[in-house]
């Protein structure tokens, strides 16, 4: 049950981040600004919910449920605990739902703490931002079902891909996608400014924590990357050069 719990979530979530958008858009009409309180409340019930979606899928790596596919495809009743957590994101359906997770749990928290904009410009901002994530919850439930079952459970896992059985998983994508989502929620306080057309220092101001932040975040999984990547794959060095191999890159790399 836990993996229809967790696809129903994800399916609430996205329902939630298309009120969130049309809910947004029509606040900033004259004839629907009823509609601006219905902004915040819903930013913050999607990213609860896309969070019990993400807990749901980590649940079940780490209880090896044998019926869940990607649990088989990326996972092993005898891996240690850090790799059964970690294989979570190890792959693509599961790193696409860390991502729009993040997405999500930013939006909550900039519709719970963020007061230096005026109400027209943040309801805008969310907007943009529950826009941005229901690309993503499209992605993920009609292509890339993270919770997908098996029509029979398997008797046993395939493990996770090698080059991930490392403690760099644990750390290299999470800390990676933190800088990533981080940059669009200043993507979308640059699209709330500029449709409410307000661009001043209080804009700026709200801003800057979150770029700082993103800036800080890509830095700290692009140099763990880097250095998971010189001494797990070597080559002589080379791939310490190449900021970009993540779990992503590598899951896709053949299984020994």
């Amino acid at each position: 049950m836990i993996a229809e719990t967790g696809l129903a979530i994800l399916w609430l979530a996205a329902a939630l981040a298309a009120l969130q958008l049309i809910g947004g858009a029509l606040a900033l009409r004259p004839q629907g600004q009823q509609l601006a309180g219905l902004v915040r409340p819903v930013a913050v019930m999607q990213g609860v919910l896309v969070l019990g979606a993400f807990a749901a899928l980590v649940a079940l790596f780490v209880t090896t449920d044998l019926s869940v596919k990607l649990v088989v495809e990326n996972s092993h009743s005898a891996k240690p605990l850090i790799f059964k957590i970690a294989g979570t994101w190890g792959n693509h359906e599961g790193s696409m739902l860390l991502w729009v997770t993040i997405m999500a749990v930013a939006g909550a928290v900039v519709a719970v703490i963020e007061r230096r904009l005026d109400e027209p410009t943040l309801i805008a901002t969310l907007a943009g931002q529950a826009f941005i994530s229901l690309g993503f919850y499209v992605f993920l439930l009609f292509a890339s079902n993270p919770f997908a079952r098996l029509p029979h459970p398997a008797e046993e896992g395939q493990g996770l891909n090698p080059l991930l059985q490392d403690v760099g998983l644990a750390f290299h994508p999470p800390t990676l996608y933190i800088g990533y989502v981080g940059l669009s929620i200043a993507f979308s306080f640059a699209i709330g400014a500029l449709v409410t057309r307000n661009v001043g220092p209080g804009f700026a101001r709200a801003m800057r924590p979150w770029v700082l932040g993103a800036w800080i975040f890509l830095t700290l999984g692009i140099t763990a990357g880097s250095y998971w990547a010189y001494y797990t794959l070597g080559w002589g060095g080379w791939w310490f050069w190449d900021p970009v191999v993540d779990g992503r890159w590598l899951a896709g790399s053949s299984r020994s």
